[in-house]
């Protein structure tokens, strides 16, 4: 089949390089000229593991290509998949200047009946505004179809390939058709291809963030009490992860959420709901937890140096808002190294992927490391942000070498505590003792 995406950041990237890999003839579209020259020439240009690979083969065999005109770019399409950013405004509701502006666009250009498929997170109701746009242009036949994407940065060519389940919003058994098809090959396990009306479907998208975000909050209200009666949060984790009714997932505690999702929807859906006369308590209560439990640390940081960290400097490690990502999308680490700053304390910090996007963000503001050990150097204390992998097991004696105090303190829960106390570090993470003997 060929389709076409609008929009190559993360989302239509991976979408359109997950089609093309099943044979579909796929044009990715973006304004960005420089982005474009970049990709047709097998530049990548975000981090998702194992991406580049079927994008390069998929270029090669030609069944993906890229192009900055968008009349070019859907001329042939049989689906047209829109995903655009639809970044928070003031009050927290979605933007849909991006989605609307190439609906209108599209209308000027449609010549034939097509299935325009909103990819991106939307407000509930989008599909018929886009429809509208549309609409004021073209006269003949087309289909707006939603279909939230579920995606994980970091695993997210494995969730395209092998959903959970695919979410599609339309009342078009013509597009339901078409839809069907294109989806076949990734769910011939027996995931589950579930048709609804179009607002439902958008609704979906932000119940399901919004939800694991509220798990994340909780855990982390849990935490805060375990570190007031005493108890460890692991292991009420463990106690009531084992129920089935709540799993094991979206249980551990840290210091906050980020990304470009479970934010942005859950101001999204504060909103939409407010605009209903609705009054959403409970997301209310978690964007709350959330922007207090990133900077959980600071006090703990501040009173182990005596309340006064003016000139202490600090090794972080990890910037990205999760592990696997270069994204730094209200990354917890901005909002710890902003409050050491603000204390008139230094920092420098590695990253595997993100220290690039902090430096373009941030300048010189702090100091960046080649390596997780070069940035211990002359180091008072260091700052776990985010969960690499090769950050689980680090030669702690290294650690103690480099650093002018023995002190970690762990916004993942990296290590375990007794080990920590054996090897004679004073280190605090969330929700836990802080000796165990």
């Amino acid at each position: 089949m060929k389709i076409a995406v609008v929009g190559t950041g993360y989302v239509g990237l991976v979408t359109g390089t997950c089609f093309a890999e099943t044979g579909n003839r796929v044009t990715c579209i973006d304004i960005d000229k420089n982005k474009i020259q970049k990709l047709s020439n097998g530049e990548i240009t975000i981090y998702e593991p194992g991406l580049e690979k079927i994008f390069l083969r998929s270029l090669k065999e030609e069944r993906l290509k890229f192009t900055a005109d968008l009349a070019e770019g859907i001329k042939d399409a049989a689906v047209v998949f829109l995903a655009l950013p639809t970044p928070p405004g003031e009050d927290g509701a979605a933007d849909l200047r991006y989605v609307l502006g190439v609906a209108t666009e599209m209308g000027k250009l449609l010549r034939e009946y097509k299935v325009i498929v909103d990819k991106s997170t939307v407000p509930v109701g989008t599909a018929e505004k886009v429809a509208g746009a549309i609409a004021q242009h073209y006269k003949g036949e087309f289909d707006v179809v939603s279909n939230p994407e579920f995606l994980r940065e970091g695993v997210a060519v494995d969730d395209f390939m092998k959903p959970d389940r695919v979410v599609v919003g339309t009342n078009s058994e013509r597009a339901r058709k078409l839809i069907s098809e294109l989806y076949a090959p990734f769910v011939r396990q027996g995931n589950p291809v579930i048709f609804m009306d179009e607002r439902s479907a958008e609704l979906t998208k932000y119940a399901a963030n919004s939800f694991l975000a509220t798990k994340i909050s909780f855990m982390n209200e849990i935490a805060q009490l375990c570190e007031r009666f005493g108890a460890d949060v692991d292991m009420v984790r463990r106690g009531i992860g084992s129920d089935e009714r709540i799993g094991k997932r979206f249980l551990f505690p840290g210091i906050g959420y980020g990304g470009s999702c479970f934010p942005k929807d859950v101001q999204a859906l504060i909103r939409s709901a407010a605009e209903t006369g609705y009054d959403f308590k409970i997301l209310k209560s978690v964007e709350s937890v959330n922007k207090a439990q990133k900077l959980h640390l600071m006090p703990k940081i501040k009173a182990f140096f005596n309340n006064d960290i003016r000139g202490k400097r600090f090794a972080v490690w990890g910037l990205a808002f999760k592990p696997n990502t270069d994204d730094i999308r209200e990354a917890p680490a901005l909002d710890v190294i902003q409050a050491l700053l603000d204390a008139q304390a230094t920092v420098c910090a590695f990253d595997p992927e993100a220290s690039n996007n902090v430096r373009k963000l941030w300048g010189d503001k702090i100091a960046y490391a080649e390596s997780q050990y070069q940035a211990l150097n002359n180091a008072d204390a260091l700052i776990i942000a985010t969960e690499w992998s090769e950050f689980r097991t680090p030669d702690f004696e290294t650690i103690g070498s480099k650093l002018k105090t023995k002190a970690i303190f762990d916004g993942r829960n990296l290590f375990d505590v007794k080990q920590m106390n054996d090897l004679g570090y004073h280190y605090v993470s969330v929700g836990r003792p802080e000796s165990i003997v």
